[in-house]
Order: C-alpha cells, then sequence, then structure tokens
C-alpha cells in the first residue's frame, strides 16, 4: 500500500514532530535525534507509514485497539452515532448509547454487579476504583471510618 504523501510534506511532518510533539514515555532528547517513524493509516493489524512500509501493530496502538484498525462494523456504528451527536456528559444528564451498553453489560456481568461506571483508561479507572473503596469504608459505620490508608507499589505503572 503506498500512501500520496509527497517529500515536501514528509519533511515538514518529521520537522513539526520534533517541534510540536511530545512523546509519552521517550526520552525526547534521543528521539528528536532519530527520523521519526510517522502512521498515515491502518488496516486490520496492519499499520502503514507515509513511506507505504508496513508493519504489524503488536501493541494494538498501546491496548486500545483489539478489533483491528478501520473495522467495518465498528466504523460504521462510530458514523451512525455521530450522525446523532459525538459526546454527552454523564455528569447528569444520559444518552442512549450508555444506558443500552450498561443494561447489557449487567446482564453478562457476575451475579452480584448492579451498576456501570465507564472510564476511558488505566489511570482513571484506578482513581475511581481507589475512590469507590474510600467511600464503601466511609459508608459502613463509625467503627470503619480510620479506613483511610491504601497500598500502593513504588513505580507502578498506574
Amino acid at each position: 500500500m503506498q500512501n500520496n504523501t509527497s517529500t515536501i510534506e514528509k519533511k515538514e511532518l518529521e520537522s513539526w514532530d520534533n517541534l510540536f510533539l511530545w512523546h509519552p514515555f521517550t526520552q525526547m532528547k534521543e528521539h528528536v535525534k532519530e527520523k521519526p517513524l510517522i502512521i498515515a493509516e491502518g488496516k486490520g493489524v496492519m499499520l502503514i507509514d507515509i513511506d507505504g512500509n508496513e508493519y504489524i501493530d503488536g501493541v494494538s496502538s498501546m491496548w486500545c485497539n483489539l478489533l483491528g484498525h478501520r473495522n467495518e462494523v465498528i466504523n460504521d456504528a462510530i458514523k451512525s452515532q455521530l450522525d446523532k451527536i459525538a459526546h454527552t456528559t454523564l455528569l447528569g444528564p444520559t444518552n442512549i448509547p450508555a444506558v443500552t451498553l450498561a443494561k447489557k453489560l449487567i446482564e453478562i456481568a457476575p451475579e452480584g454487579i448492579k451498576k456501570v461506571f465507564y472510564s476511558d483508561n488505566g489511570s482513571t479507572a484506578i482513581e475511581i476504583a481507589i475512590k469507590i473503596a474510600f467511600q464503601y469504608w466511609q459508608q459502613k459505620g463509625d467503627e470503619f471510618k480510620n479506613k483511610i490508608k491504601f497500598v500502593a507499589l513504588e513505580n507502578a505503572y498506574h
């Protein structure tokens, strides 16, 4: 698969990457010494760079794309939803996809789970789990009010 990016555009993209982008988990002093790998598109498990080279997306774009790039079923569902609304908050209001997905998740969840809390990444999932655990012990009664400490691993990922 060959990308239509011109040489001038490639040089600009490479320059702009070094000038304007801070890559996570990357030593930027070293990063700017190398030509950046710039991905132009994806298809299934493959990523295609601006030169048309293909790579297997072995980390599923950091574990967030387990069903492949440009999956038609997913893309069609997203396009259909975008024709209605792109995003609404759950800070009070609700929305049809959030409600219907929550119902489906509870139907397949282990016995006793009755609510769904949506989170978009690991660190916010951990944050809300800590807050829920803290609130649980605070509501258990006065004899549990002193349960305010958490164990954490030093240098842990989340």
